[in-house]
């Protein structure tokens, strides 16, 4: 029930609440200050009209005694440059975990939330990276830092040059395409590259050489010479996945400058008074791939040249030396069973000399030195591991002269062989080669010669040191036919050492020393031969070479006046392609 008593209640409640508002207005001294209108008092968000304290939109002032809200507070400023300002306290916050966003994006462009990243700073004159050429090109980065945390102020070109552009399919950028197989690096930048005719790639060159020469007629009393020689070259490999054919063909001819005198203290002089001579080996090998297994193998060669100088072999008063040619071919089979493999074939050479030409202008035959030769040769290897191949091969042949009779009345006909036994090997490509060792003998026809025999010796190792630095080891060993009276043949062994060294690769020196003895069985005549032979060669393209060389011929016989040496000096040009 309402009444007078009920109102005065009321208004008393509301002078007592006016008056402790009074009364807080009284004690607060600070002007008053009206709210500030921000875009926060219009933003949607739930609870509040300010932003969550958690939000990545919302600038928060970590540092202490300014105002977060107020951008133009210079207390801000001043705290954001001072390094002596304390960390904010982590006391009474709420944690945060996970990564925040963009955290593991690069330091430069712009982030998932479009903020500006940190902009990469170089020093002066230092070389700013480029934007990429094009496709294929790797994308450029900031300079490389160094372990001190500077950034390098030289960049090695290799690292950030741009590379030429490539079309996305030789970059591999296609979606879906396989992918390319890489290039093999060429480890002869200036070695000939040769061209394609249809499925073999070419190879020819050509050298031109001149200089002097002490000795060229190997007498025991030097004469000199100059001379030139050109040395073509021909070299075809076809390209084909199954079969194969390769020709080899290698020459050249030495021409000199001056003859030699036809008599020495008023004897007839044992050179020739024109030496110029020709020398050529070529040879075509061909297999024929019949299954995975079985190979048919064939072989045709051609051996041009003269008589060495300073051999007995050759007569006194000729006016050029006469020149023989060997014509031969060997057909085979090579057969795989599993590791195993066996290799067996026929051989046939035929060897014609021309006649020979003297000084007054007559000629003399050298029909008692043509012979055929048929032969065959056997071989056993097994494949021990991928780099180990031990073998064992013979060979068996017989020649037979085109005269029953030599000038001096010997029958030179003979059978002979060899047996020797090796490995071939490949390891981690630093020592490759073949080795092997055997006997060999020869028997005639004539019982007055004596049977020719002795130790086998082959050998073709290299030696990768370092990979400027390659050393080269070559032995052979030949049973060779002579016409000297009462002498079997020449068992002739050469051993040559070659070391050849990059000091760039556009300039390489060879060394290479060369021992050969020559044992003439039947008159007891042992030859020794030495050669020292130094090469620089300073190839100015991959199709021009410029090439010196100086040599050191020595010939140590135990006949008297048999004796000779010669020093060779030679400067010539090699053209390639």
């Amino acid at each position: 029930m309402s009444g007078p008593a009920t109102g005065r209640r009321k208004r008393a409640v509301t002078l007592r609440a006016l008056l402790a508002c009074l009364a807080l207005v009284a004690l607060n001294k600070s002007p008053a200050v009206a709210q500030t209108v921000t875009p926060d008092l219009f933003r949607p968000v739930r609870d509040g009209f300010l932003a969550p304290q958690d939000s990545p939109l919302r600038k928060v002032n970590d540092k202490t005694g300014g105002n977060a809200a107020d951008p133009t507070d210079p207390a801000n400023d001043a705290q954001l440059n001072d390094k002596d300002t304390p960390a904010p306290s982590r006391i009474g916050r709420i944690p945060t975990y996970g990564l925040p966003a963009a955290s593991g994006a690069a330091d430069s462009g712009f982030d998932s939330l479009n903020r500006t990243r940190k902009k990469p700073k170089f020093y002066p004159g230092q070389a700013k990276p480029k934007p990429p050429a094009g496709p294929g090109s790797p994308a450029v980065t900031a300079a490389p830092a160094n372990p001190n945390g500077r950034v390098r102020l030289s960049i090695p070109p290799s690292e950030t040059a741009n590379k030429t552009p490539l079309p996305p399919s030789m970059a591999g950028t296609v979606v879906g395409q396989p992918p390319r197989k890489r290039l093999k690096i060429d480890d002869d930048p200036f070695g000939a590259v040769g061209d394609y005719v249809g499925s073999f790639l070419v190879k020819s060159a050509v050298e031109l050489r001149g200089g002097y020469e002490t000795n060229p007629g190997r007498l025991p009393q030097p004469v000199g010479a100059p001379f030139w020689a050109v040395a073509p070259e021909f070299l075809a490999v076809s390209d084909w996945e199954r079969h194969a054919l390769v020709a080899d063909l290698r020459g050249s001819f030495t021409g000199y400058g001056n003859s030699l005198p036809p008599t020495i203290d008023g004897a007839i002089s044992p050179a020739p008074t024109n030496v110029s001579r020709p020398d050529f080996t070529g040879h075509v090998d061909g297999r024929l791939d019949v299954t995975e297994d079985t190979r048919i193998t064939s072989e045709v060669r051609l051996r041009v040249a003269t008589d060495n100088p300073g051999s007995p072999n050759i007569q006194a008063g000729l006016a050029s030396y006469p020149v023989y040619t060997t014509l031969g071919g060997t057909f085979g089979i090579d057969q795989n069973f599993n590791r195993l493999q066996l290799s067996a074939g026929g051989t046939v050479d035929r060897t014609v000399y021309q006649d020979s030409t003297l000084t007054d202008g007559t000629t003399s035959t050298n029909d008692d030195r043509n012979f055929n030769q048929y032969g065959g040769v056997g071989r056993v290897s097994y494949e021990l591991t991928p780099g180990v191949k031990p073998f064992a091969e013979i060979e068996g042949d017989t020649r037979v002269h085109d005269l029953q009779f030599d000038r001096s009345g010997y029958q030179r006909n003979s059978d002979g062989g060899y047996a020797k036994a090796g490995t071939s090997f490949e390891f981690s490509r630093l020592l490759t080669g073949e080795i092997s060792v055997g006997f060999a003998e020869r028997s005639y026809v004539d019982p007055r010669l004596d049977r020719l025999q002795g130790l086998l010796t082959a050998a073709s190792l290299t030696w990768t040191a370092t990979p400027l630095t390659t050393a080269k080891f070559y032995s052979t060993t030949s049973i060779d036919e002579t016409i000297v009276p009462g002498v079997s043949g020449v068992l002739t062994h050469l051993y040559t050492v070659e070391v050849d060294h990059d000091f760039r690769r556009w300039l390489t020196a060879i060394g290479k020393f060369t021992y050969g003895t020559l044992d003439y069985q039947g008159d007891g005549r042992n030859d020794k031969t030495y050669s020292i032979e130094g090469d620089l060669i300073y190839k100015l393209t991959r199709n021009f070479w410029i090439k010196g060389t100086l040599r050191r011929d020595i010939l140590d016989s135990n006949f008297v006046g048999s004796s000779s040496a010669s020093t060779v000096v030679m400067l010539g040009v090699r053209l390639q392609n």
